[in-house]
């Protein structure tokens, strides 16, 4: 078993020491060794300079960023992926879905309306847009969250909740902050630029002030067209500002202040052809010009580390933020104009459709933790005693749209034949000037939902070596949570309103079978509050409330177990890192909507699922020259109990079997690197998170297919001089075709991204 420990000086700076001990993959590495030797340089130092280098890719470390946890990556009995600053880098992803979406069992979910904006993620089955933290502390609301300000970034697999709180049935991700340092004066700029009128500009500049403080800024400015849909443009507008006090004896303070402001084009992608059982490919772009998708995040964060005495550390993180979030989108979805239209009546043709809402979050959030090293006879303990308080207060909202353009195409629905806009003529060709068929002018509208959870928690965490073979982990924690949303429902006001205790735990055993080898069991539970997803309001089916209100404060909470059995292992002297595992989670209590497919009835916790399944991991350095990060996963899932009987059997809705991702980086010589990433999804389902996949009985055949998709990318780095380093990236390299989700009827598939081409330019000062 790995005897490396972390203290929280070397966590203080989350990642950019998570790296100590790791090894260049290059000859620059062995000049700048000789360098600091000569200038006494510390070995903190020596490890900074690589972790700032362009030049030295880093797959692997050995710690988590987050400074509870106490054992190695190594050591710890649960499934962790860590993504470092250079993977990212060298992928050409920045938008954290876009990252995330790449790994294996991990998938994107849709939404409509309230809850179409922003980020959603779906790790291991489970929804996991609620379960997104930073360095620690929940990042709560929808966003578009950039990668520009983060060290690393971690993926945990599996219930999470004795470190997450409530919800993390799937998983969590937790992005690790860049943060200042007095060890080192450093900067860096990237510049971009590529196809689709592509331009993205990155500035890192850390400074030490005096011996014990330092500043740090990080900038971003970024646009883009989306490759192959014009009209479809992206942005992004970001300002990491940090400092540290560091008194060099025994208390640092970290202190950061994060802006980003997003303003995107929405683009709901292609629609499900029922007739041909495929999306509808190369569909036209139909984006209005008034469509907008905007987030803007301000959060300022507080790290408090003091050192009481050698074994006795004191650690508090204290945040607090707002977001606001708004989107006017327009939908397509194949129609036939009714008999009644006067210019093509019967003609197939696409509809175009309105989706919106605005989101307004503040935040608090602080957490206290003790961390103690403690002997007990002839075992030891890492101890992590912690409290945490969060407050978080999301209003949801529609806006007041007029649609200022006549109809232009006559269709039958729900509510008869009436007036609708089309996309296609009576030619079946695009209308001249698409992007104003419509012709909307809007105002922000009243909110429909006022969501507030207040929750105080407690846990305790220990990492107790047993022996020379045998490691406890062992968690416990304590969430009394107080729950209110004031929705207003079809036009009716409801007060939902409720305050419940959850208990959760985490146990896992590690036996080492060799000294770089071991195996582990691991037992875990996680628990979600009803209407615990704060974007929805009262649409019950993605997770938000509906129905009585007495009914819905004495739901219970939905509970989900899962047993883990796994082994990882170290190979070439601790350089490439190998980790496989099998595992069930089952969930139980599950929210199921009862009633129409838009649940005017309420919620009850009667569903039951289940995700068996192996994944398999592989990074770091399998030579001095070749680096690898390899994630894969096979999976079933299945709905034991549901209240609708037919969904038993079913899988579970935007969840992919078999996932893989490949990441390679060759370097042949100290100038030239080149590599690429492979990733594969197999097909998917669409309908509700959480719950069974839609059916169609009488095709026999589930009713919304996502199609399995690979994409290869490419780059290559060369170094120019010492300061200077030239990347190309080319993404898609095949230009095909994908989608990346569904929603439950099929209305909007989400497209992935085609062809580019980007060429950065690094230098360092």
């Amino acid at each position: 078993m790995s005897k490396h420990k972390h203290t929280p000086l070397q966590l203080g700076s989350a990642a950019l020491l998570t790296t100590l001990a790791l090894s260049s993959t290059n000859a620059l590495a062995n000049d700048e060794t000789t360098q600091c030797e000569e200038t006494n340089c510390s070995q903190e130092e020596m490890e900074l300079i690589r972790i700032h280098g362009v030049r030295n890719s880093i797959y692997k470390v050995d710690h988590s960023g987050d400074i509870r946890r106490q054992a190695e990556l190594f050591d710890i009995p649960q499934t962790i992926t860590v993504l470092t600053k250079d993977q990212i880098d060298e992928s050409g992803r920045s938008d954290l879905k876009e990252i995330l979406s790449s790994q294996a069992g991990v998938t994107l979910g849709t939404g409509e309306n309230g809850n179409a904006f922003g980020d959603r993620y779906i790790i291991r089955g489970h929804e996991a847009r609620s379960d997104v933290f930073v360095d620690g502390l929940r990042d709560p609301g929808m966003s578009t969250r950039e990668s520009f300000s983060a060290e690393q970034i971690e993926i945990t697999k599996g219930p999470s909740s004795t470190f997450a709180g409530r919800g993390s049935s799937g998983g969590a991700v937790n992005s690790i902050t860049k943060k200042a340092s007095t060890a080192y004066d450093f900067g860096r700029v990237d510049a971009s630029l590529g196809t689709d009128d592509y331009n993205r500009v990155v500035v890192d500049y850390n400074k030490p002030l005096t011996e014990n403080f330092a500043a740090r800024i990080n900038l971003l400015t970024a646009s883009e067209d989306a490759p192959n849909r014009d009209g479809i443009e992206r942005s992004r507008d970001g300002v990491l500002l940090s400092g540290l006090y560091d008194n060099t004896n025994d208390l640092r303070v970290f202190s950061d202040f994060y802006y980003l402001e997003s303003e995107d084009t929405p683009d709901l992608g292609s629609y499900f052809n029922s007739a041909t059982r495929k999306p509808v490919e190369d569909i036209p772009v139909y984006a209005q010009e008034e469509d907008f998708l905007d987030s803007e995040i301000m959060a300022f964060t507080v790290r408090t580390e003091y050192d009481i005495n050698e074994n006795f550390k004191f650690y508090n993180a204290t945040r607090y933020g707002e977001t606001e979030n708004g989107y006017i989108s327009t939908g397509a979805r194949g129609n036939v104009r009714a008999e009644e239209d006067t210019l093509a009546p019967n003609v197939a043709s696409i509809g175009l459709s309105t989706h919106q809402g605005w989101q307004e979050i503040e935040y608090f959030a602080t957490q206290f933790n003790f961390l103690w090293d403690v002997t007990t006879g002839e075992i030891t303990h890492d101890l992590v005693l912690g409290i945490e308080f969060t407050d978080e207060q999301v209003t949801n909202g529609t806006y007041d749209i007029t649609y200022n353009n006549p109809t232009n195409c006559t269709t039958a629905g729900r509510g008869g034949v009436s007036g609708s806009y089309c996309l296609l003529d009576e030619n079946s060709e695009v209308y001249a000037n698409p992007s104003k068929i419509i012709g909307r002018t809007f105002e922000q509208g009243n909110s429909d939902s006022l969501f507030d959870a207040s929750t105080i928690s407690a846990y305790v965490m220990d990492t107790a070596k047993i022996s020379e073979k045998w490691q406890v982990f062992f968690g416990l924690r304590i969430d009394s949570i107080d729950y209110s949303n004031d929705v207003v429902s079809r036009g009716n006001p409801i007060d939902y309103a409720y305050k419940d205790d959850f208990y959760n735990g985490h146990l896992g055993l590690v036996y080492s079978v060799a000294e770089h080898g071991n195996i582990y069991a691991t037992y875990a539970t996680a628990t979600n509050i009803n209407g615990g997803e704060s974007d929805v309001g009262a649409s019950c089916g993605y997770g938000g409330l509906c129905g009585d209100p007495d009914q819905a404060s004495v739901a219970d909470p939905e509970l989900v177990e899962n047993i883990e059995l796994g082994t990882k292992w170290e190979f070439l002297d601790e350089r490439l890192f190998l980790a496989a595992t099998w595992f069930q989670m089952t969930k139980s209590d599950v929210m199921e909507s009862v009633g129409d497919d838009y649940s005017t009835l309420g919620t009850l916790n009667t569903g039951k699922n289940r995700v068996d399944g192996i994944e398999f991991a592989l990074n770091g350095n399998v030579t001095e020259t070749l680096s690898v990060q390899i994630s894969a996963s096979t999976m079933e899932s299945e709905v034991l109990e549901s209240y609708t009987a037919e969904n038993v059997g079913l899988a579970l809705s935007n969840f992919a079997e078999d996932s893989f991702y490949l990441q390679l980086r060759y370097q042949p010589t100290e100038k030239f690197a080149f590599g690429g990433d492979f990733t594969y999804k197999s097909e998917m389902f669409g309908g509700q998170p959480d719950s069974a996949a839609g059916y169609n009985t009488d095709l026999g055949d589930y009713s919304i297919v996502v199609p399995s998709y690979n994409v290869v990318n490419l780059f290559a780095n060369y170094n120019a001089t010492e300061n200077m380093t030239l990347r190309l990236n080319l993404g898609n390299i095949a230009d095909k075709e994908y989608w990346t989700a569904a929603y439950r009827s099929g209305a909007f598939m989400y497209l992935g991204d085609g062809r580019t081409v980007r060429a950065t330019l690094t230098y360092e000062f």
